[in-house]
């Protein structure tokens, strides 16, 4: 299920490939720098499972780097460009078979990018998907708030910091409003803990059952790229 674990003589043909992608940037004072990628590695393992004996899937070594300038004030925060974005994604597409981008990094340079790729996007930006996730996340108001939280917690719980995270009060920013105001930090959108959202209200409960929703639209989108 997972390329990079495979010995080569054991890699299958012709199977659907699942690119993984995120960032590495703040996601408040109490979780990872790599939320995003771990959400999307979760969405892509879940898929590769359900569809076990439907479609033969290999989930790829996900890209933990994507364009990501809005926490540059805050430590941890590696960004890249789009035109190393772009070149790393289709460079990676010529060399597999049929594949599908799974994306967990919302910051609109690096959907534009993805979407100028013309490859096949799991895009949780777009109404059709957004309109099935949590409120929150509808809200805009989401960065390592309730919805990527309890995301993780649900993942991987002991990379959350709970007594910081429960501490923490709930802090509403209409992020897209906020961009086409032309604020394109955390800190000028009144970030400044990198957070927006109501993390202490997070769950792992919560995260499974969002797993689910996520899991139904990347199954979705592979039975359609695979017909």
């Amino acid at each position: 299920m997972n390329l990079g674990e495979l010995a080569y003589p054991d890699v299958p043909q012709g199977a659907m490939h699942l690119l993984p992608l995120g960032a590495t940037e703040p996601h408040g004072p109490h979780a990872p720098l790599s939320t995003d990628t771990l959400i999307s590695v979760g969405i892509c393992e879940r898929a590769a499972e359900r569809l076990t004996g439907e479609i033969p899937v290999l989930v790829l070594p996900a890209l933990a780097y994507g364009v990501t300038r809005y926490g540059s004030a805050f430590p941890g925060t590696v960004s890249i460009s789009e035109e190393t974005l772009r070149a790393l994604v289709t460079e990676i597409a010529a060399g597999v078979g049929p594949l599908v981008l799974v994306n967990s990094h919302f910051e609109p340079e690096q959907v534009e990018t993805l979407r100028s790729t013309g490859l096949p996007l799991l895009d949780l930006t777009r109404r059709r998907n957004a309109e099935r996730l949590t409120e929150e996340f509808r809200s805009g108001s989401c960065h390592a708030g309730r919805y990527e939280t309890s995301l993780v917690l649900a993942d991987r719980p002991e990379l959350v910091h709970a007594d910081r995270m429960t501490a923490l009060e709930e802090r509403h920013v209409d992020m897209p409003a906020a961009i086409r105001d032309g604020r394109t930090d955390f800190v000028a959108m009144g970030m400044d803990e990198a957070y927006c959202g109501a993390p202490a209200e997070s769950s792992a409960e919560e995260g499974r059952a969002t797993f689910d929703t996520l899991t139904d639209l990347l199954v979705e989108l592979i039975r359609e790229v695979a017909t």
